[in-house]
This record gives structure tokens, C-alpha cells and sequence, in this order.
């Protein structure tokens, strides 16, 4: 039995994408949680549903625990959290009926419940957790075992006697200590099912672990409902540490970073590489962070540390796009960002964004020009989602319909208008993504080729018919098409490689 029951609502089964991927990771800001109100003293069960269906086994939960509180406690260090998709919040409501049939408190604590507090009060939970909330859960769980009111708590909203919502003092609680809360209690989740998948999909186990929390940038489009632009950093010490467990003690091969931004700190990496040296904790990781990070400093650090594989937000290939992203970075960082990984022997991936306002045609194409130029090993795309709290947000919510939310990670439909249509900037992803799966598969596949071809045609075929913007504004936002300004594979060349 447990006084609290910790648990998450994404579920990778409900997900088709992330199925297919199979590369799922523990909810490891659920495990903070766990270590904070363990730290104090309070019982504490995790239910994961990462692998183990909702809707099947919470209920046995329920029964197994008989927890008095409830908290779906949502992992802020994955992005599929932080992108509030609509079948998490329909699994989190689901959680909650439950819990009160149970006559359990149930609360919960994401960027979705942040955002919409009355949809999630009005659902059946009894109180939103907003902000860094590992202080404010353990605050509130402990008044509501002990039987004492719950006012005041910063980060807490409730509805009230009148249905209104009603929010505490702060209603984004801050917890600057959280580097220095105990690791994550990996302990009380089943990692065996992780093992087992990672090494039939991929050969071998990744685990997932955190540097730091936040982001100090301030790209307009990038929704913080958590941290805002605080950016917490765990001593490099730990970190290393942290790592020599997971590699000797729980037999991990590789290790994923969620942070935001990894290697913010130059003497950061720099002592975090020489940690890892002293313990011979060195496996291969990835991070997430920025090009214009990636001094020739850093990466050394970082190929001294055993980093593998860098991602970077380079989101568009056209300098006009990123400087109305308030994105703060150039090109010409990119680029070099590129050079300096590569002869490191790490590999460079860029995560890219279609359809932010502003990005026509003319623009598409320079972002196809630039990962043609760099070559890089691996590329995401994303469209432009716009989220609450942002300014992109706020630029475009007049234009936005019913849908607000994408169901899953593959839904990536355009919810304002847009240059193109959503048909019209997937069929550019399938392109570009197939060009770049081409570049690094194993011999010469004239097949693979002739897809390519093909997939690029149908984007030609597609541009003039799938225009959203009038026809003065079409004049003039948008390059005239021609036919050779996609080139086909067959007739690429490498001299734009780095």
C-alpha cells in the first residue's frame, strides 16, 4: 500500500509513430517527483504506463495501493508531454474518474493542465500543480494527509465553491533546489520491459537521464509552462555519477539527454567530460542543443565524454525565418556547428519546422538547400504547432479553428493559415527525409533513387495547387515555381558537402 500513486498518461501503444520508433524511456520527471515526497518521508507507488496499458491496469493499481491521493505527474522532460496531445489528456481524464471512484484525491501537474485548467478541473481532478511542482506536490500531499487546508500553496489551483477557478499566490512555483533533489527512483518502475524493447528493436538499452531543466532562450514559438526561461543546472559531479550507475550497476549501453539545452555551460562540459573520465563512466549519449553551442571547445569536451550524437534546432534554412522565430541564431553557426561534429566523429542531426508565417515557398527551398549543403546524419520535422503562452500562439489564434491540440506525435496538421495546406508540407517531409535516408544507407540503391525522384515530383506536382494564401497575397509571398528548382537525386552532387 501507498499513500500516493504517482503516475503519467502517455502511453506508447496509443501512439503509432513512437510504436513504430521503439525507443521508449522511463517518465523520469514522475521519478522526481517520487524522490521528492520519498524524501520526506511520504509512501509512494508509481504506476508507468508507458508500456503498461491505462485503461487495463490502473485500475489493479488502484486496488493494489489504495492510495489516498492520486497525482498524474506528467514526465516534463519529454517532449511528447510538452506537446499536449490530445490522447494524453483523454488517458489523464480516465486516470482521474478512476481515482475518484476509488475515493482518491486526484491531481495532476503538466503543460496541458497548465494551460487549461478548467478543462482538466472540470474533468475530475481536485487540483492543478503549475510550474516546477516537485515542492509544491509534496507541500499539498502532505496537508491533505495530515487533514490541513490547503490555501496558499504557490503553483496550486482548485475551482471553487462557485465553479470558478481559483489559483494561489504564484501560480507558476519555482523550485531552484531541484538539482539537488535525490536521483530519480528508478527503483520503483519495472526497467526490464525498457531493456527488452530497446534491445529487440535496436541491439542494445538506452536509458534516459538529465543535465539541467529549462531554457533561457526565448524562441517566440517554443511554449514554457513549466520552467519559463529559468534554466537549472545539476553539478557536474552528479551528473557523471549518475552515469557510472546507470553503465555498471543497471547495464545501460546508451544514454539519451531530455534536456532543453545541453551544454549551455562550456566550463560546465569541460568538467562534466573530466567527471566522467575519473569514474570510467563514459558511454555513448545524445543531447539536445544548439549550433551555436558547439564551440570547438565544447565538442572536444563532449567527444571526451562519449557524445555520440548531437540534435540541433535549426529550424529553417532561411535566415528571414529564423529571425522572426526570435530564434537568435545564424547560419553561418549551423554550418560550422555541422564542420566541427563531423570531424569529431559525432553526429550532427537537425530538428527542422515547416510552416511558420512568413515561410513561403522561397524559403522552403533554402532549408531543402541548406540540409543538401550540410548533409546532415539525421533530421526531425516538425510543423509549426502553435502552443498557449507563446507569441507565435498569440500572432495566429485568430486564425485557428476548433482543433487546438494534435492527437498524436504524427498528427502534425497546420492549425492556422499557413502558406500551403498539411498535405502539401508532409509531402516535402516525406521528400527531404527519404533524400536524407538515401544519403546515409548502405550502397548504391537505385530503387531508393527512383522514390526519391519520385517523391520530389509529386511536390512539384503539388506546390501551385496547395497555395492557402489569396491570390494578391500568393503575388506576392511566393517565388514562382520552376521545375528544376527541385532537383532530382540522380542528378545531385556532394560539393556542397562538409
Amino acid at each position: 500500500m501507498a499513500d500516493v500513486l504517482l503516475t503519467h498518461s502517455y502511453h506508447l501503444p496509443y501512439d503509432a509513430k513512437q510504436l513504430r520508433k521503439m525507443q521508449p524511456y522511463a517518465p523520469i520527471g514522475t521519478l522526481y517527483a517520487a524522490s521528492a515526497l520519498r524524501e520526506r518521508g511520504i509512501s509512494v507507488a508509481v504506476f508507468d504506463s508507458m508500456l503498461e496499458d491505462p485503461s487495463a491496469k490502473f485500475a489493479a493499481a488502484l486496488e493494489l495501493h489504495r492510495p489516498k491521493v492520486v497525482a498524474v505527474y506528467e514526465d516534463d522532460f519529454n517532449f511528447l508531454s510538452k506537446m499536449c496531445l490530445t490522447r494524453m489528456r483523454e488517458v489523464a481524464h480516465e486516470i482521474a474518474i478512476a481515482a475518484r471512484s476509488a475515493s482518491a484525491i486526484a491531481i495532476v501537474h503538466g503543460s496541458d493542465a497548465t494551460d487549461n485548467p478548467e478543462l482538466f478541473l472540470k474533468n475530475g481532478f481536485d487540483y492543478i500543480l503549475c510550474g516546477e511542482a516537485e515542492a509544491t506536490l509534496v507541500q499539498l500531499c502532505t496537508f491533505l494527509l495530515s487533514g490541513k487546508t490547503t490555501q496558499n500553496i504557490d503553483g496550486l489551483v482548485s475551482l471553487g465553491q462557485d465553479g470558478r477557478v481559483v489559483s494561489a499566490a504564484q501560480r507558476l512555483a519555482k523550485n531552484p533546489s531541484w538539482e539537488n533533489l535525490p536521483l530519480p527512483a528508478r527503483d520503483l518502475i519495472d526497467m526490464e520491459p525498457y531493456r527488452e524493447s530497446w534491445t529487440k528493436s535496436h541491439g542494445y538499452f538506452s536509458a534516459n537521464m538529465v543535465s539541467s531543466r529549462g531554457c533561457p532562450y526565448r524562441c517566440n514559438w517554443c511554449a514554457k509552462p513549466i520552467s519559463g526561461n529559468k534554466f537549472h543546472l545539476r553539478p557536474a559531479a552528479a551528473v557523471a555519477e549518475e552515469m557510472r550507475i546507470l553503465k555498471a550497476e543497471r547495464g545501460v549501453q546508451h544514454i539519451w539527454f531530455g534536456d532543453d539545452v545541453f551544454a549551455l555551460n562550456q566550463h560546465w562540459v569541460q568538467q562534466f567530460a573530466a567527471e566522467v573520465v575519473q569514474r570510467n563512466a563514459a558511454i555513448p549519449f545524445k543531447i539536445q542543443s544548439r549550433a551555436d553551442l558547439m564551440s570547438e571547445q565544447t565538442v572536444q569536451s563532449l567527444k571526451l565524454a562519449g557524445c555520440a550524437e548531437v540534435w540541433m534546432g535549426v529550424e529553417s534554412g532561411a535566415q528571414s525565418v529564423l529571425d522572426a522565430m526570435e530564434k537568435g541564431l545564424r547560419l553561418s553557426s549551423v554550418r560550422a556547428a555541422r564542420g566541427r561534429l563531423k570531424e569529431a566523429g559525432i553526429e550532427a542531426c537537425f530538428f527542422l519546422q515547416f510552416g511558420y508565417p512568413g515561410e513561403t515557398w522561397t524559403e522552403l527551398q533554402q532549408t531543402i538547400a541548406l540540409v543538401r549543403e550540410t548533409r546532415p546524419d539525421d533530421i526531425g520535422i516538425s510543423f509549426s504547432y502553435p502552443l498557449p503562452g507563446t507569441g507565435f500562439y498569440e500572432r495566429v489564434r485568430g486564425q485557428m479553428g476548433r482543433k487546438r491540440n494534435w492527437a498524436d506525435s504524427d498528427d502534425l496538421c497546420i492549425m492556422f493559415r499557413a502558406a500551403y495546406t498539411t498535405d502539401f508540407y508532409r509531402a516535402v517531409r516525406n521528400a527531404l527525409h527519404a533524400e536524407v535516408d538515401s544519403w546515409h544507407a548502405a550502397g548504391s540503391d537505385s530503387h531508393a533513387q527512383l522514390r526519391v525522384d519520385e517523391l520530389w515530383r509529386r511536390v512539384n506536382d503539388q506546390e501551385p495547387l496547395s497555395r492557402q494564401l489569396d491570390e494578391g497575397a500568393a503575388s506576392e509571398r511566393t517565388a514562382p515555381l520552376s521545375s528544376s528548382v527541385i532537383v532530382p537525386l540522380a542528378a545531385l552532387t556532394t560539393a556542397g558537402e562538409v
